[in-house]
């Protein structure tokens, strides 16, 4: 029996009747989709709304393509389309809904939003799987529903007293992804704005008694908690309750959290007078005795808040909301402590969108994502640089993640977005409140001048974090390596974003830059929140220098200049506690649509390709540093082509010293490298032809193996051997 089973029966053993009055329904299938240019003359604007449809269902984008692949037919800087796109919808709203409150959920449409209402749609027919209005019949009927701005966060609308039940009701929808100053992201600069309806879409049915559903479209339930330790722990719920009936009511709150078998761990159950005006709040306090701790990767344990407004014997509403008890704190020179005890922040970064799909991604999509980022042996992910989805969250919060949650203020300053970017940080907070996983909000990334004007808002925005949630760290992030930069310093944590040997210097600077803010700044509490280098595996070197090919033209850039790269950065990192996490950048390749950098509009900084479907030997390197795995690997396994006859051999193992073979003759002479799991034997020398490189090594009797083959010739003219320029003074742009 699932928990949801499990809740109701518990309740029909206490309710002589139970009637529960909210339906969530799903609303993704039958959409009708049209997109853009269209006419800017008004005399002709109603044929918009005629002609043929394409017949969608939601996730939906219409950027799946034209923002991936190089496309020259456009002329304008940005090449893929941005502007207009509707969507309509046809439903039949149930009779026994009139006399309730009816709302629309969207989970995130990109990236500015029309939503409007008809009470006699157009007449429409099938044609070939489309679908097609005739113009003679528009009415002018439409109905302006309601608006939001933002491409990233979950928003909800209203349409009670707008609706005909029991005939025929359209919903329509515009959608535009247009940059605009106002709205963050600002640009289409550090990833794609995928036009569309991108998200899961549903309907809200309550009582007119009801738990709020259009707070911020959060939860209307906010859990707190405080003081959380082994033996006891403090929970305060916000409930926020609104009543649309002409006179006041007397009910109860009951909220009860639940263990993970069913059984009953905590119940409140308060009076309340609710009045007919206004949104309202009742606040429930729980003293828990030897909680069961949420503890990350290792013991993610979840309770769930179920909250009720009961009349009588009738259940109004219900709400259920995880809650996973645990304790963060940062301590400065020390790292991350999880309940007390020290936990490993090892970290990625994950933009959310992929190959053929943009970012209208399914469940399974994301759950293939934290598969993979799971078999890395992170234990915290940085969501950059926007609101995910809800499910996301929801994973993390079951398989232990520790989140970095952020909105995108990004890479640009215009001086129009402090309102913008204010409602959505409020909208990340509201929607995600609940999630344990939640360790830090994210301000901002990468915003310099005006100064005066950046800092500024940034003190409102951490102000405003913390008028929401004062349980929870605040971040901001600079891609300058000064720690002291006149922006930074406004939130609790400092990121700093760099890419030594790839945007400015060489790779080893960063030792150098690392001891040097350990010493300046030990009172400072700092993530090292982006570090990373492209890795293109078509894209082959022998090898590789101290600095990236990131302005070659075209473009070039060696798996193995990343693989040096990363190498060296977690060697620092694993030194340095004055790095309280840090996240590599990025897990999964992805679209850069107006970056002249790539051949491809795309950022291969990724350790696993665009269409997951190969692991660089960076990824490697990290599963054998961070995981709990067994992990054996030989890198440079794609260099198939080789020109120097003697070479070194790199060997991931966290299985203890490797056994290597080369054409089936060990090689002994090894030296470990930047951490414990890094052999390099060195001086191995190669035969004429192929040969074949084999690795070995055991754990309690099981045997492991890895073996790869490299074709050597004196002067082989497939094989790339020349080192990489040996400078660069370019800054960091972001990319």
């Amino acid at each position: 029996m699932n928990f949801k089973a499990i809740v109701t029966l518990f309740f029909l053993t206490i309710l002589t009747s139970v009637s529960f009055s909210r339906e969530v329904i799903s609303f993704n299938q039958d959409w009708a989709f049209k997109k853009g240019p269209f006419t800017t003359d008004l005399l002709q604007y109603g044929n918009v709304f005629s002609g043929t449809w394409q017949s969608i269902a939601v996730p939906h984008t219409w950027n799946s393509k034209d923002m991936q692949v190089r496309n020259d037919r456009f002329t304008s800087n940005e090449k893929f389309y941005v502007g207009d796109a509707y969507y309509r919808k046809t439903f039949i709203p149930e009779s026994s809904w009139n006399g309730k409150r009816i709302f629309i959920k969207f989970e995130g449409v990109n990236t500015n939003t029309e939503v409007y209402i008809n009470n006699s749609p157009l007449p429409a027919k099938k044609e070939k799987g489309n679908v097609v209005y005739d113009a003679s019949a528009i009415n002018g009927n439409y109905q302006i529903v309601g608006r939001h701005q933002g491409g990233y966060s979950a928003f909800v609308l209203e349409l009670t007293n707008l609706l005909k039940f029991g005939v025929e009701n359209e919903i329509l929808v515009k959608v535009n992804n247009e940059a605009t100053p106002q709205v963050i992201p600002v640009n289409h600069t550090l990833f794609p704005m995928y036009g569309g309806i991108y998200r899961p879409v549903e309907l809200i049915v309550t009582d007119k008694i009801n738990i709020a559903v259009s707070d911020y479209a959060s939860s209307g339930v906010y859990i707190s908690q405080k003081d959380v330790n082994k033996k006891s722990a403090s929970i305060n719920l916000k409930v926020k309750l609104e009543n649309k009936n002409h006179d006041a009511r007397d009910l109860q709150v009951v909220s009860t959290i639940f263990e993970q078998n069913g059984a009953v761990k905590a119940k409140n159950i308060k009076k309340y007078r609710l009045l007919p005006q206004g949104r309202q709040e009742v606040m429930q306090d729980f003293n828990l005795t030897n909680p069961h701790l949420w503890q990350g990767l290792e013991d993610p344990y979840l309770y769930k808040v179920v909250t009720q407004l009961v009349d009588g014997n009738t259940v109004l509403d219900e709400v259920i909301q995880p809650l996973g008890l645990r304790k963060f704190e940062l301590r400065t020179g020390e790292g991350f402590f999880l309940n007390d005890i020290k936990y490993p922040m090892y970290g990625v970064t994950r933009h959310q969108d992929r190959w053929g799909k943009g970012s209208a991604l399914s469940n399974a999509d994301h759950d293939e994502d934290l598969a993979i980022i799971k078999e890395i042996g992170a234990t915290t992910i940085r969501l950059a640089h926007y609101q995910q989805s809800a499910y996301f969250y929801e994973k993390c919060d079951s398989i232990g993640f520790i989140v970095w949650a952020e909105i995108p203020f990004v890479n640009r300053v215009t001086t129009l977005e402090e309102a913008n970017a204010k409602q959505q940080l409020t909208e990340l907070i509201r929607q995600n409140y609940n999630h344990p996983s939640i360790y830090t909000w994210g301000l901002h990334n990468e915003v310099y001048t005006p100064n005066a004007y950046t800092i500024e808002l940034t003190t409102k925005l951490n102000d405003l974090a913390k008028t929401e949630d004062r349980y929870r760290y605040t971040v901001q992030v600079s891609g300058y390596n000064v720690i002291n930069h006149a922006v930074n310093n406004n939130a609790d944590i400092q990121g700093i974003n760099h890419y030594f040997g790839w945007y400015n210097g060489v790779i080893r600077d960063v030792d150098k830059w690392a001891d040097q803010i350990s010493k300046d700044f030990k009172d400072y509490k700092i993530i090292f929140s982006e570090y990373g280098a492209e890795a293109n595996p078509s894209h082959q070197q022998e090898v590789v220098g101290d600095v990236g090919n990131q302005w070659a033209n075209p473009a070039f850039f060696p798996e193995e200049f990343s693989t040096k790269f990363h190498e060296i950065h977690w060697g620092t990192i694993k030194r340095h506690p004055i790095f309280l996490a840090s996240y590599l950048w990025n897990t999964f390749d992805f679209a850069t649509p107006i970056t002249a950098l790539n051949v491809e509009p795309r950022n291969y900084k990724g350790l696993v390709t665009f269409d997951r479907k190969l692991k660089k030997d960076p990824f490697y390197w990290y599963k054998a540093n961070w995981s709990k795995e067994p992990v054996l690997y030989l890198t440079q396994r794609r260099v198939i082509e080789r020109v120097n006859e003697i070479t070194p051999v790199t060997v991931y193992s966290n299985l203890g010293k490797p056994t290597l073979l080369v054409n089936g003759v060990e090689e002994k002479n090894f030296v470990i490298g930047e951490t414990d799991v890094h052999y390099i034997f060195q001086n191995v020398k190669l035969k004429e032809g192929d040969n074949i490189i084999q690795v070995k090594a055991s754990r309690k009797g099981q045997q492991f193996e890895d073996k790869i083959t490299w074709h050597y010739l004196k002067d082989n003219p497939k094989a790339i051997s020349k080192d990489g320029p040996k400078s660069n003074k370019n800054e960091h742009i972001g990319l």
